[in-house]
């Protein structure tokens, strides 16, 4: 991100020197007759050099959506009490606000959400135990996930389910390693893998960050040059941020909106200097403290915020854990996780389906099988 001023003025510049080229090779685009109705010459430009333009966000069907995702309950008919003094009917109290949906910003043309669910798998491709992305083969593990995308688009069809690979692109560590800061990095190669495999499917990337005694500002730039991929997008946990100094494992870590609100910036910056659709963000959470200061994050016209339910167990237990985390400080859009293994250690329990997870309220428009 640096060097942001020389950045926007080498594209200012490209842009005006095409539009001085097309004026005398091609003098008809600048005219009257070529024009849309605002007047924009670049949108024009990007027409004949076949560059997508995309319509512009219906923010009737959004807010539609929204309304659909909120799934708040009909508010009932109160039948009102008659004062015996003087026999008039008493009104009734005003009904509790809905806290969902949450009143944000519109996001630019081509955001993914609320249009479509996001089914993810996630994990690390050196480990067979940290989630079902590296538990089994390429082919088969695309599969497994290719049922759980139809399961969601059968038991929702007005919102279409989207394939993700959501990959552990950092990894919290017990020991120190050889900086102190208790993470290790995937290699390029790792990553490059995830992205071969997500276009094979049509589907998206999120590269999750574990930073133990790092910081977001130092690993995320790290991965800039994926980032500029219109595909690619973030995942970070508080659980492995260790802002005490204790290493990961010991204790759940922290993030407050200051460090999320800089991985939206960072991310939004990216967008617009890439000509990008929105990107998604994100944060996994399964206690009060994991999360601070809710309230001060910040969605932005580049960037989605999704606040995902992390905790496992069974169903009453995490069907709570939602309801005191996620649904009760809002932020945009909420996530939730399903552990093939951990959700049901306890004999006669069965994972969530789609049909029980879309009777909460909201209803999840990201979920993540580990």
């Amino acid at each position: 991100m640096k060097n942001k001023i020389t950045k926007t003025h080498f594209w200012l510049s490209v842009i005006l020197l095409l539009v001085v080229v097309l004026f005398f090779t091609v003098p008809e685009i600048l005219s009257s007759k070529i024009l849309n109705e605002d007047g924009n010459v670049i949108n024009e430009i990007k027409k004949i050099l076949s560059i997508p333009v995309l319509p512009p966000l219906d923010t009737v069907a959004y807010d539609k959506k929204m309304d659909e995702l909120a799934n708040n309950p009909v508010p009932k008919v109160v039948q009102p009490k008659i004062d015996p003094k003087t026999n008039k009917p008493i009104p009734p109290p005003p009904p509790k606000p809905n806290l969902w949906p949450v009143k944000t910003v519109y996001p630019n043309a081509g955001a993914i959400l609320p249009f479509n669910r996001i089914v993810a798998y996630y994990g690390n491709l050196y480990s067979k135990n940290m989630g079902v992305l590296g538990q089994y083969t390429e082919d088969k593990m695309l599969a497994k996930l290719d049922a759980e995308v139809k399961k969601w688009t059968e038991a929702d069809p007005t919102t279409p389910a989207l394939p993700a690979l959501h990959y552990i692109t950092v990894v919290a560590q017990e020991s120190p390693g050889p900086d102190g800061k208790f993470r290790i990095r995937m290699p390029d190669s790792e990553i490059n893998k995830i992205v071969a495999m997500a276009k094979k499917i049509n589907g998206i990337v999120f590269l999750d960050v574990q930073v133990g005694l790092s910081t977001l500002e130092e690993e995320i730039p790290l991965l800039e040059k994926y980032l500029k991929m219109p595909e690619v997008n973030v995942g970070i946990d508080p659980e492995f941020s260790m802002k005490t100094g204790i290493r990961p494992g010991k204790v759940v870590g922290t993030y407050d909106a200051i460090d999320i609100n800089f991985v939206a910036n960072y991310l939004a910056e990216i967008v617009k200097e890439n000509n990008l659709t929105p990107k998604i963000l994100v944060i996994h959470r399964y206690t009060q403290k994991m999360v601070t200061n809710y309230g001060e994050i910040k969605p932005l016209l580049e960037v989605q915020i999704v606040m995902d339910m992390d905790g496992w167990g069974m169903a009453e237990k995490k069907l709570d854990t939602y309801q005191q985390f996620i649904y009760k400080e809002p932020v945009q859009f909420t996530g939730f996780k399903l552990f093939y293994k951990n959700d049901t250690l306890t004999p006669g329990t069965v994972l969530m389906t789609p049909k029980d997870l879309l009777k909460l309220i909201p209803r999840p428009i990201y979920i993540q099988y580990q």
